[in-house]
C-alpha cells in the first residue's frame, strides 16, 4: 500500500485562489459546495490576503471529509519548525484530511518578503532536515509526514521520491507528468495542476488563457521548465504561442477538459488539480465548478497501467 492510501483524495481536486478574494462565510460555503460536487480535494496557495495553515483551517472546518492541501506552502513564509508544528496540529485536529505541499517559490516573490532566495535544491533539502528534527520527537515513532513537493525539474522530482509522498507540479503540460512518473517511481503520488477555460470560442479562450500564462511565463523556474520540455524563445514571450498556451490550459467543453484530465491520469497522474480560470480571477466560478463535477468525476476512472 503506498503512504498516501488512506487520505482519499479521488481522481480530481480544484485548485483555486478565488476562495481567498472571499468573506470567510463565503469561502467557507462554497468549500462545503465543493464537497458537496464531489470532488477529492481544494488545492490552495499561499495567499497574500490569508496565511497558508490558518485558511486550511477555516476551510477544514466548513467540510466533513474533502481534503484540504496547500499548493504551496512557501518555506519562506515560515521558519521549519513553524512549518511542522504547523502541519502537526492539522493532521492530528483533521486526520487523513490535511495535506501538506510545500515549495521554494520564485525569486521574485521571496526578495518582496525582504528574504535572499537561496539555490532552490539546497534550500529544499536543508529545509526538510530541518523540518524532520522539529516534526519527530521521542513520544513519537519516526514516519513519514504526510507532504508532497512543488517539483518541475528532475533534481526536484527525486529530492520529491526521496523525502515526500510526491510532487505537485503546477503550470506544466501533459509531456511533464510522463517525465515527472519516470522519475518519481510507480508509487509516489503525482498530482498536477491543470488550468481550464470553458470556452469554445478559440480566440476568446486563448485570451482568457493569456491573463493566465503571461503572469506565470514571468517567473524563471517555470519559464526554464518549458524551455526543458522544448518550448523556445519565441513561444514563452508575449503571453505565450497557442502551442504552449494549449499545452498549459485545456479549454472548450467539458469533454475536452476531461480528455485532458484522462491525458495526464493515463500520463502517470494520480490526482489532477483542476483550476478554472474567466476573465474575473476573484470571482468564484461556481457554475464552471458544477459544470465541470458532472462531466469529469463521472469519467476519471483508474488509468490502465
Amino acid at each position: 500500500m503506498t503512504e498516501w492510501a488512506n487520505m482519499q483524495l479521488g481522481r480530481v481536486g480544484i485548485w483555486t485562489t478565488a476562495l481567498d478574494h472571499q468573506p470567510a462565510a463565503e469561502a467557507r460555503r462554497a468549500a462545503a459546495e465543493l464537497e458537496e460536487m464531489g470532488f477529492g480535494a481544494i488545492w490552495i496557495g499561499e495567499a497574500v490576503r490569508r496565511e497558508a495553515f490558518s485558511n486550511a483551517t477555516l476551510l477544514l472546518t466548513a467540510t466533513r471529509h474533502i481534503v484540504v492541501a496547500t499548493g504551496i506552502a512557501n518555506i519562506y513564509a515560515r521558519d521549519p519548525t513553524t512549518m511542522a508544528a504547523g502541519q502537526k496540529t492539522l493532521a492530528e485536529a483533521f486526520p487523513d484530511r490535511f495535506l501538506l505541499g510545500i515549495g521554494v517559490s520564485h525569486a521574485p516573490l521571496v526578495s518582496r518578503r525582504g528574504h535572499a532566495y537561496g539555490k532552490p535544491l539546497e534550500t529544499m533539502r536543508a529545509y526538510l532536515d530541518a523540518m524532520d528534527v522539529a516534526r519527530f520527537d521521542a513520544a513519537a515513532p519516526p514516519q513519514e509526514p504526510p507532504r508532497v513537493l512543488a517539483a518541475l525539474g528532475p533534481r526536484m522530482l527525486e529530492l520529491a521520491r526521496d523525502r515526500s509522498w510526491g510532487a505537485h507540479p503546477y503550470f506544466v503540460p501533459v509531456d511533464h507528468t510522463t517525465r515527472a512518473r519516470a522519475i518519481l517511481g510507480p508509487d509516489r503520488l503525482l498530482a498536477p495542476e491543470q488550468a481550464v477555460v470553458l470556452e469554445a470560442d478559440p480566440d476568446r479562450a486563448r485570451k482568457i488563457a493569456r491573463l493566465h500564462t503571461s503572469a506565470y511565463l514571468k517567473l524563471p523556474n517555470y519559464a526554464n521548465n518549458l524551455r526543458r520540455l522544448g518550448f523556445d524563445e519565441d513561444e514563452l514571450s508575449n503571453g505565450g504561442s497557442d502551442r504552449l498556451v494549449d499545452a498549459i490550459v485545456a479549454w472548450g467543453t467539458t469533454d475536452s477538459v476531461g480528455r485532458r484530465v484522462e491525458e495526464h491520469l493515463n500520463a502517470g497522474a494520480n490526482h489532477v488539480c483542476i483550476q478554472v480560470l474567466t476573465e474575473n480571477p476573484k470571482a468564484l466560478p461556481r457554475a464552471e465548478w458544477q459544470q465541470l463535477a458532472g462531466s469529469l468525476l463521472a469519467r476519471a476512472t483508474p488509468p490502465a497501467r
